[in-house]
């Protein structure tokens, strides 16, 4: 599905780039996400990771910011992994995670009810008074992105077990919308305007892709230690990201795949080769019962 079913109405594809390098962790991005958006409050439990206090992105985080510590030097040039025989210092490596809206998103591609559709804006968005709670968007996203969100249970859920009331399952399916309401009106998202050093970059995607390759030669110049570009390429597993990042390590020191792959893409091989598999019974069958009748 492409914004070209919009017609005139389509707007250039619009997306994030995520410059970890200036990520100061402030959480400014967190907080001004679930203020515009009014999700429920997290994150209030120690989880002993670093200052990590949401671990993951899910129906109440749209935005996570991970901290990974490391004895790494932050850059290569006249800094050494020892330094006069002791280790190296302790570098902190920040990066504000999203839902990446996908160029062929599996969620998209694995709802029945239409909840999910793509905007004239290029992003993936959740409809929730569509949505029916099925949930087969959750294992198609390669990512861990999409949730299903859970609801503190109240006295008339289950009035006889107050001690042991839990949480109970809103049922719908959660996830950012890079702000859809906000950018119907002409502004930019809210995690994007609250960030204080830029780290959050929003805009049309090919300038912003543009702009991140010049980023990535300027930091290679300046000798940053493991500069990357992540999620970038339209050739990738999910056709190229609508919001991507430029890493210091491998994708995966901050929790993210390598080299993620939409789920459905195999399905059209599937279907032929169940077809095959299907004439091969069928034939098989009619002469075995062709033999026995011999």
């Amino acid at each position: 599905m492409s914004t070209t079913t919009y017609g005139s109405d389509a707007k250039p594809r619009v997306g994030f780039f995520t410059d970890t390098t200036v990520c100061i962790g402030c959480k400014a991005c967190e907080v001004a996400c679930k203020e515009w958006n009014l999700i429920p409050a997290d994150g209030l439990e120690w989880t002993g990771e670093s200052y990590d206090n949401t671990s993951q992105l899910d129906a109440n985080t749209w935005r996570h910011v991970a901290f990974v510590e490391q004895r790494k030097p932050l850059k290569l040039d006249g800094e050494q992994a020892e330094i006069n025989g002791q280790p190296a210092p302790l570098r902190w490596l920040m990066e504000s995670d999203v839902c990446k809206h996908c160029t062929h998103a599996g969620c998209l591609d694995a709802c029945p009810t239409g909840a999910l559709f793509r905007t004239e804006f290029g992003t993936v968005v959740v409809q929730e008074d569509v949505c029916n709670g099925c949930g087969y968007c959750v294992p198609a996203c390669p990512f861990g992105v999409i949730d299903r969100r859970d609801l503190p249970r109240s006295p008339q859920d289950a009035p006889l077990a107050l001690p042991l009331l839990g949480t109970k399952e809103d049922g719908r399916v959660w996830k950012c919308t890079l702000c859809y309401d906000r950018l119907k009106g002409g502004h930019e998202p809210a995690c994007a305007k609250a960030c204080p050093t830029d780290s959050i970059q929003f805009g049309e995607l090919d300038e912003l892709r543009e702009r991140a390759q010049k980023r990535l030669e300027k930091v290679e110049r300046e000798g940053w230690n493991g500069a990357r570009l992540y999620g970038e390429d339209p050739d990738d597993g999910v056709g190229g990201f609508g919001a991507f990042f430029l890493l210091l390590d491998e994708p995966e020191v901050y929790g993210l795949p390598p080299d993620p792959v939409v789920p459905t893409r195999y399905l059209p091989r599937l279907w032929r080769t169940t077809a095959f598999a299907a004439v091969g019974l069928l034939v098989g069958v009619a002469m075995a019962f062709a033999g026995g009748d011999a």
